[in-house]
């Protein structure tokens, strides 16, 4: 048994290590004169992308960090830096980060909260970042199992991220009643972005598909840090999308041709209808639809909610699902789109199924895939951008 002398001499070495760390991040973050925490549900990490271009566009030294489908940093010159992780993902990556940053002396720091649970949530803002300006992108019923079980339970969470005597945007127009009790204890502002001021031009010089939402917030972020909107806007019409982005492709396959939409990113039902719903009145008038879903085997929840989603609110003329267990779940609610046709293949199939199914599909049909991205999606998008004929 250790002696209680060399047991309190072990706790005193932790405290003052504490002491050094506390003091060591307090003196990173007074480095960084603009620090900006973007947290929600949906496009944090495009919203994150946005305001680093409008911020670098305005002569602004800025770093960013995202943390989706693919974790990047950004830095200065709009270039991505693959984060390469030993380990499992760990909110103490953005300590070391900050430090990093901190380091090469920048005007602002744009970074996507990586925490998914509450109290994590709120030591990555109140311990870790103490951002000026904090940005909550929508709330959404999503990581229920974390934040919820209601969407109210998921809004108070991301509330977690309100900085203190500071700064929330936000373009929430479910819970904005939520995020402006909680921003009012916090003593912060709110200022609340309207996708409606974005218009269609606006959108339209993007490379890929931009929800009016996102660039709303990013707009609204860069004029309080000084930016005005059309040099922001031309800071951000040559961002670099996130992998998760929603891209659309021109495919061909034998002698047919598809638009292909990845809405994987989006992989909660409100979201998912949203996107169909904007691609539908752009892309599929008087074309046949499908709708590719990748599910995952940890979250039969999710499928359900997906498959149901599919059937009777989209109806679309095919349905391909990837997954197991799944047939008890079409057999229960095909009765919402008798005349969609239903095609399966388990998990352990070889990906190369997937191009096999959408060869059988008649030429010129809009395709959107939806569901999870992460590990088999993004193999499967990679085999599907092979047959890419628009670059």
């Amino acid at each position: 048994m250790m002696p209680l002398y060399l047991l309190g001499a072990l706790a005193m070495s932790l405290c003052i290590a504490g002491l050094i760390e506390f003091q060591l991040h307090n003196r990173s973050l007074s480095s960084i004169p603009l620090r900006i925490h973007v947290n929600g549900t949906r496009g944090k990490s495009s919203v994150t992308r946005l305001v680093a271009a409008g911020l670098r566009e305005g002569g602004l030294k800025t770093f960013a960090k995202t943390t989706g489908t693919a974790p990047r940093v950004i830095d200065p010159e709009g270039k991505d830096r693959i984060i390469h992780r030993l380990r499992l993902p760990s909110i103490g990556e953005q300590v070391r980060l900050l430090r990093y940053f901190a380091s090469e002396k920048p005007d602002a720091v744009v970074i996507e909260c990586m925490a998914v649970q509450p109290q994590y949530q709120w030591i990555a803002e109140h311990q870790m970042i103490k951002s000026h300006i904090g940005v909550i992108t929508n709330v959404r019923p999503d990581h229920l199992e974390e934040m919820g079980p209601t969407e109210e339970d998921v809004a108070y969470s991301l509330c977690n991220t309100i900085p203190n005597e500071a700064l929330l945007i936000t373009a929430e127009d479910q819970k904005p009643d939520i995020l402006k009790a909680v921003a009012k204890q916090n003593n912060s502002q709110v200022v609340c972005s309207d996708p409606t001021s974005v218009s269609q031009k606006e959108i339209d010089l993007f490379t890929y598909i931009e929800h009016r939402s996102n660039v709303a917030i990013a707009i609204d972020v860069c004029e309080k840090a000084g930016i005005d909107r059309q040099t922001a806007l031309n800071g951000m019409h040559k961002v670099k999308p996130d992998v998760g982005a929603l891209v659309v492709w021109d495919l061909m396959i034998k002698e047919s041709t598809y638009k292909f939409v990845n809405g994987m990113a989006a992989n909660d039902p409100v979201s998912t209808l949203g996107i169909w719903n904007s691609i539908n009145d752009r892309y599929g008038l008087g074309k046949k639809t499908c709708i590719f879903f990748n599910s995952r085997e940890d979250r039969p929840g999710r499928t359900a909610q997906m498959i149901e989603l599919t059937l009777s609110k989209i109806k679309p003329n095919f349905f391909i699902i990837r997954g197991d267990k799944v047939l008890k779940i079409i057999n229960d609610l095909v009765y919402l789109s008798p005349l969609t046709i239903i095609k399966t293949f388990d998990l352990n199939k070889k990906l190369t199924k997937a191009t096999e199914l959408l060869e059988s599909l008649p030429n010129e049909t809009l395709i959107y895939a939806i569901g999870n991205q992460v590990g088999a999606g993004q193999e499967i998008l990679e085999k599907i951008s092979k047959l890419k004929i628009n670059g």
